[in-house]
């Protein structure tokens, strides 16, 4: 990874880590974290009798401690089911078998009583483990009753749990029933989102496991911990799917000119005495490149390549400038076998084993990495570009000083590098020497005057430190400098929102700034999270997913992708709670926006 596409997906990172730190969020910065600040939710129940039920589970359970772990091996948690206290004289009476005449005879209460005692038969095959029988229990109180009841349907289905092999669709078709009388069952929700969490009907297994932490009140660790785990399952699974599926394309603008931007420039190569259509291709390919035509750069260069290229120094370019497309697209695989093939033809391409350290580290093998840039300083140990990517590898690894190191000896070999002055002095901060830090920032932009990159980061420095006018003076310097470019990096417009935010909450500034960097680069994902961060905190559910819809659209690698999922199936699980419950969206919406 280069240090200025590091430097892209660290903003995305900070973006998401302010305001999940800000907000306390309980998964990923969502508005779900909508109950923190003390204010609570209340699940209201169809009827008194199971409030009193809960606190009379919860005393059994403790009367039952010694024998817990019997119980270790039930599939729903939330038995034994002791929904209501009878008489133990009831409980043991005798039950017979009801005709429709017999039934159609009784009274009401009759009828409800026989029902009762037929669940509380129920309870005690429950406890003592026939599953089936309890089922079969809980089946005549449902007959009997003379209305239904949602406990009746919702103990079945923790009966289907834990039979072998478990029934998820019936838990689902009986949880179904007991909310379709009493939509803020929580015991209901939960087994529903167990049975869809075995099926791996992930989606409604979130919208459900969401649903109880939200009428928890947020209390109920475990409640929380089944939400972040279906996320992550269902994130990752769906990653790898649209990774499988998904045509190669070139990341925004401004993340592929960051990556080149990382490299110092290079002189076209001189060619043959008689060069062949496919040389000719190659010298496109790279002009485009200069000129930061990226679309036609790798359109050239595929060209050339197939076209055939008639010597080794220039089919080893070609390799490299291909396996750094691939790498730019997420062909990881196809990237390192390009940057092999050109190392064959020339062996001391040091740039070539720079990339291909990058490969390394995006597989999370720093070792290798590490072997690649001892083999390109045995080429040419006075390759400046060698030493400025060494540290960024050290420098991701969180080894700052040894970064620091990296840096001062790729300026001494070539000094004007703006890179390396900026990355020495964030090595320097990143080690606390806060003085140090700054005064090679300042340096660094009196030297290189009309470079908006130091202005750039050492404005994130001083966002750091909390000193927001100096921060978004250097961001509005960085963006008048970047107005000369065709078309300009749009980072600093995105800092400078990001500040705004931070430095007065100021949304709607905030939100301005991302809007005219996306106009500028519609692709450019470090706006995209941003305003799918301001909108969550605004409680604007169906704003923030269709920003994080984008989000999952431009994410380049795995990981980038898994987390963009993650927030975006969190929102919309958030939004789906806000239409199942109308009566608690306004609030939740009031809530979410008034945190801070």
């Amino acid at each position: 990874m280069s240090a200025s596409e590091s430097t892209g997906a660290s903003l995305v990172q900070r973006v998401q880590d302010f305001v999940s730190e800000n907000k306390r969020a309980i998964l990923v910065g969502t508005a779900a974290a909508v109950a923190v600040g003390g204010v609570v939710y209340y699940a209201s129940t169809s009827s008194r009798s199971r409030d009193d039920v809960e606190r009379a589970e919860k005393r059994e359970r403790k009367k039952q401690s010694k024998s817990s772990k019997k119980k270790k091996g039930v599939n729903d948690p939330d038995g034994p089911i002791l929904e209501e206290r009878k008489p133990k004289v009831e409980v043991e009476e005798e039950l017979q078998e009801y005709t429709a005449e017999q039934l159609a005879a009784m009274s009401t209460e009759e009828r409800s009583r026989i029902a009762g005692l037929y669940k509380a038969k129920g309870n005690d095959s429950y406890k003592a483990r026939q599953f089936a029988k309890a089922a079969e229990l809980y089946t005549r109180a449902i007959e009997i009753s003379p209305k239904p009841e949602p406990v009746f349907y919702s103990n079945r289905a923790a009966c289907y749990m834990n039979v072998s092999p478990p029934k998820y669709e019936m838990v689902v078709q009986d949880c179904d029933e007991a909310l379709k009388l009493d939509s803020k069952y929580v015991k209901a929700l939960n087994r529903r989102a167990s049975a869809y969490e075995n099926l791996e009907n992930y989606a409604e297994a979130l919208r459900d496991y969401t649903a109880v932490v939200i009428l928890e009140k947020f209390s109920n660790q475990q409640s929380a911990q089944s939400v972040e785990r279906v996320v992550k399952t269902w994130s990752t699974k769906r990653a790898q799917e649209i990774l499988a599926s998904r045509e190669p394309r070139l990341p925004s603008f401004t993340f592929i000119s960051a990556y080149f931007a990382a490299f110092r420039p290079r002189p076209l190569p001189t060619l043959p005495e008689s060069p062949s259509q496919g040389d000719q291709t190659l010298v496109l390919a790279l002009q485009a490149l200069e000129a930061s035509d990226y679309t036609h750069a790798f359109s050239f260069i595929n060209e050339a390549l197939d076209q055939g290229i008639s010597w080794d120094e220039g089919k080893a370019e070609a390799l490299n400038v291909r396996g750094t497309f691939k790498f730019l697209t997420g062909d990881v695989d196809g990237a390192k076998n390009d940057f092999n093939e050109s190392l064959k033809l020339v062996p001391s391409f040091t740039q070539s084993w720079v990339k291909i350290a990058s490969v390394y580290m995006e597989q999370s093998d720093p070792a290798k990495a590490f072997e690649c840039f001892d083999e390109a300083i045995k080429h040419n140990p006075h390759d400046p570009d060698i030493y400025y990517h060494r540290g960024q590898v050290l420098f991701i690894m969180n080894q700052f000083e040894e970064a620091a190191q990296n840096y001062t000896k790729s300026t001494s070999l070539d000094d004007k590098f703006v890179f390396s002055h900026i990355q020495h002095a964030v090595a320097q901060y990143k080690s606390g020497n806060l003085a140090s830090a700054m005064a090679q920032f300042r340096r660094t932009m009196k030297e290189f005057p009309q470079r908006s990159e130091p202005c750039n980061y050492y404005g994130e420095l001083l966002l750091d430190q909390q000193r927001y006018p100096d921060a978004i003076e250097r961001f509005e310097r960085a963006v008048e400098l970047e107005k000369s470019k065709n078309p300009p990096n749009v980072l600093p417009l995105v800092n400078k929102g990001l500040a705004l935010y931070q430095s007065e909450q100021n949304i709607a500034a905030a939100e301005r700034c991302c809007n005219e960097a996306l106009q500028i680069d519609s692709d450019c994902d470090a706006a995209v999270a941003t305003l799918a961060q301001l909108s969550l905190q605004q409680g604007r559910i169906d704003k923030a997913v269709e920003y994080l819809e984008k989000q999952v659209d431009l994410a380049r690698t795995e990981p980038e992708l898994v987390s963009a999922l993650t927030y975006l199936y969190a929102s919309q699980a958030q939004l789906e709670f806000s239409r199942n419950y109308p009566d608690l969206a306004a609030q939740l919406s009031g809530m979410a926006a008034g945190l801070s």
